[in-house]
């Protein structure tokens, strides 16, 4: 069974970059290469505690075990040890992140509350979008009679693109939620 947004990527985004941007070779288009959710809990009084929470929290919205991240460094002004642990990651590839950028796409992100579009600016330069998620419980995996403490992330979209411009239209024709007004920029 193929997956809906992978289809979507097959029928529309591969004929629609093609068209615009002229390629002379089918492996010149973009595609996804992976997805990478990383989330950090800083300077929490009960650490211990917000990384079970996160991990547990980040494995249910991905379907995969997060990874405690640590720091590399010692900085005493905020009490923090070299590989103290200080967040999770979670890195989806295949058929893992056609289904998360799936829900993201049609289930959650209409969920935020005042949504009004994603921001069109969030590229990195190199194809790459970035977005934070200030709050976990818009996926519906997660049971709000359960939260302890709500988790945000920031949720990394890399691509094969070379430019922010083939980035866009590769996202936009996914079906990605842009804002309207900043489109002309």
């Amino acid at each position: 069974m193929e997956l809906a947004l992978k289809e979507v990527y097959k029928a529309k985004a591969i004929p629609g970059l093609k068209d615009k941007f002229n390629y002379g070779n089918v492996h010149q288009i973009p595609t996804l290469e992976k997805i990478v959710l990383n989330s950090g809990f800083g300077r929490e009084d009960d650490r211990k505690s917000a990384m079970e929470n996160v991990i547990e929290d980040l494995g249910r919205i991905t379907g995969q075990r997060a990874v405690p991240t640590k720091a590399k460094m010692a900085i005493s002004n905020f009490k923090l040890r070299a590989e103290d642990v200080v967040g999770a990651r979670v890195t989806l590839r295949g058929r893992q992140m056609w289904e998360f950028l799936d829900r993201f796409i049609n289930v959650a992100s209409p969920t935020i509350r005042d949504f009004r579009g994603l921001s069109y600016k969030s590229f990195d330069g190199n194809g790459n979008y970035t977005v934070g998620i200030s709050d976990h419980t818009i996926f519906p995996e997660i049971e709000l009679d359960k939260v302890t403490r709500t988790i945000g992330f920031d949720m990394t979209i890399v691509t094969t693109a070379k430019t922010n411009d083939e980035a866009r239209e590769l996202l936009t024709l996914l079906g990605m939620p842009f804002r309207k007004e900043n489109q002309a920029a």
